[in-house]
């Protein structure tokens, strides 16, 4: 029995590749840094777009087209940070129609803690599986594809 045209598609091979890839690193990671950090990848993610944004507070929009996690789930996480004193919302004085999201003292702190594990984690499951050329060719190829996403 033949293999369906779109399988032997190369560009399709390397999407479902990448697609796998992910999945399985990205649960990985998760469980070294919920066993090392406590938290959950999420709030990492969120976390340390907050504490990235050098012009201070993030309109929760922003911070959604940021963090690598879907708009909604974005206030669901800020909410839990926020609850547990990581994060803080606060109304955009420029347009009252905004809110601004900002990371405390504690956030940070928890996100310097949470940073060696993550790290680790990411060498463990990604990195330290490839070669310095491959890591080197897949952010490459990430960058051209994140340069025009139309």
């Amino acid at each position: 029995m033949a293999r369906p045209r779109w399988q032997e598609d190369e560009g399709v091979q390397a999407w479902s590749a990448l697609l796998r890839a992910h999945a399985s690193a990205l649960r990985l990671i998760e469980e070294d840094l919920q066993r090392a950090g406590g938290m959950p990848l999420s709030w990492y993610d969120v976390l340390l777009e907050l504490n990235a944004a050098v012009d201070g507070p993030l309109r929760m929009q922003d911070l959604g087209k940021r963090a690598v996690l879907s708009r909604t789930r974005v206030s669901r996480v800020v909410d839990d940070l926020e609850g547990a004193g990581l994060a803080v919302r606060t109304a955009d004085p420029v347009d009252g129609r905004c809110v601004l999201a900002s990371i405390t003292a504690a956030g940070r702190g928890a996100l310097r803690r949470a940073a060696p594990g993550y790290l680790a984690a990411v060498r463990r499951h990604f990195a330290g599986r490839l070669t310095t050329d491959q890591v080197r060719a897949v952010r490459d190829a990430m960058e051209v594809v994140l340069a025009d996403p139309r």
